[in-house]
């Protein structure tokens, strides 16, 4: 395991930590931007360049970029926060969480002990692969996408043209 590892997965998790407990939320999202930073580290340690980049320019950069806007816009005070309360539905939150994350230690140690293929599992791991097989194996999928995607945004315009009375 390479150092590189460890630090991201340490910057990930303290980034996590410091996004669940702080209480301003513009600290919050940027807790989760150096978290989803990262992970895009973490994706380069693995070769996986494609994910690297996704990860920075579409999460890192324009999600967490509009939720901070977003959070800025709202303007929220100290009294606009809920102040947190220990019931019975946190009791079994707490007990819950417990649970899957021993389930999840399970499932890891269970399939980190199973060999894999190693071919198989880089094969779509450059952005050269990807790309290739984007427009050669899922062209049909890839362009049912991109129809889609483009009805929503018809669609939106749309709406708001008839919300604003255009």
């Amino acid at each position: 395991m390479s150092i590189g590892f460890i630090v991201f997965t340490l910057l990930a998790i303290v980034g996590a930590m410091g996004m669940i407990t702080s209480r301003n939320p513009v600290y919050s999202v940027l807790y989760m931007i150096l978290s989803l930073f990262s992970l895009a580290g973490l994706f380069l340690t693995l070769q996986a360049q494609f994910l690297f980049i996704i990860q920075i320019i579409v999460y890192a950069g324009a999600i967490m970029i509009l939720f901070l806007f977003v959070i800025m816009l709202l303007n929220l005070t100290r009294k606009d926060t809920v102040a947190i309360r220990f019931n019975a539905s946190s009791v079994f939150a707490v007990v819950f969480a417990a649970v899957f994350f021993t389930q999840l230690l399970t499932a890891v140690s269970v399939f980190s002990k199973t060999s894999l293929d190693q071919n198989e599992n880089y094969l779509y791991s450059t952005v050269e692969s990807i790309g290739h097989a984007l427009l050669t194996e899922y062209v049909l999928p890839f362009e049912l996408i991109s129809l889609i995607l483009l009805v929503a945004i018809v669609a939106a315009i749309v709406i708001a043209k008839k919300y604003r009375g255009i």
